[in-house]
């Protein structure tokens, strides 16, 4: 069972889906991509940090160490790091404590802006040859069932308005209380999966997928 929030990982692994169904196992979706060989080869023109959720999915190996395989950071001459404190949100937080909420995003935008400062000082390495594989060729079947598959962004589309530094989460909550940076912060929010849907599938990733979806797909619903 392939999951991608931490709280749906922690609820569900009370529910001992192995006993129902034998050699399940609960995993997010970022450790399943890793575990499959899906990751960029490096992302020309763009750099990341990392906000690692109070309540985070990825159970099996360092968080940060995870998102520098996936998104090929290395490639550019750089490590992606954690970026600190909460980012206030905290589930229902922002609404019914909105005092204290507040408090907690000032001290999260001092955290970004200096990450952000930090990111952009550093020199952007050429872009590399156009030997790897093109993502432009790939589609949501052909690039979920490959293994060992080493994708390199900027061969494929490009996302439209690229910013130049992006905080990257796995959480649902969190990217909706670090979207409230972006303005202040000179920056863009995003998951790491969805970042990496943009760059192997194209802008519009999701478009494709549901009208696929509509047109044949099949959908379970587990109740």
């Amino acid at each position: 069972m392939v999951v991608s929030c931490g709280t749906c990982y922690d609820q569900l692994a009370g529910y001992e889906f192995d006993k129902i169904f034998p050699g399940c196992r609960i995993i997010d979706i970022h450790e399943f991509l890793l575990e499959k060989g899906m990751k960029l080869d490096g992302v020309t023109g763009t750099r990341y940090m990392y906000h690692d959720p109070c309540h985070t999915p990825i159970k099996t190996m360092d968080p940060v160490k995870l998102v520098n395989a996936l998104m090929g950071s290395e490639k550019d001459g750089y490590k992606i790091e954690k970026n600190d404190r909460c980012c206030g949100e905290s589930g229902t937080l922002a609404v019914t404590r909105p005092d204290i909420s507040t408090q907690v995003r000032f001290r999260k935008e001092e955290e970004i802006r200096k990450g952000a400062a930090k990111l952009r000082g550093i020199p952007l390495v050429a872009e590399a040859g156009a030997n790897a594989i093109n993502p432009a060729n790939a589609s949501a079947g052909t690039a979920g069932a490959a293994n060992g598959s080493v994708l390199k962004a900027g061969d494929g589309p490009q996302p439209k308005g690229a910013t130049d530094v992006k905080i990257l989460t796995s959480c649902p909550s969190c990217l909706q209380g670090l979207s409230r940076y972006n303005e202040d912060a000179g920056i863009e929010a995003d998951y790491i999966v969805v970042e990496m849907a943009r760059h192997v599938l194209g802008e519009d990733w999701m478009v494709d997928y549901v009208q696929r979806a509509n047109n044949g797909g099949i959908e379970r619903v587990l109740v």
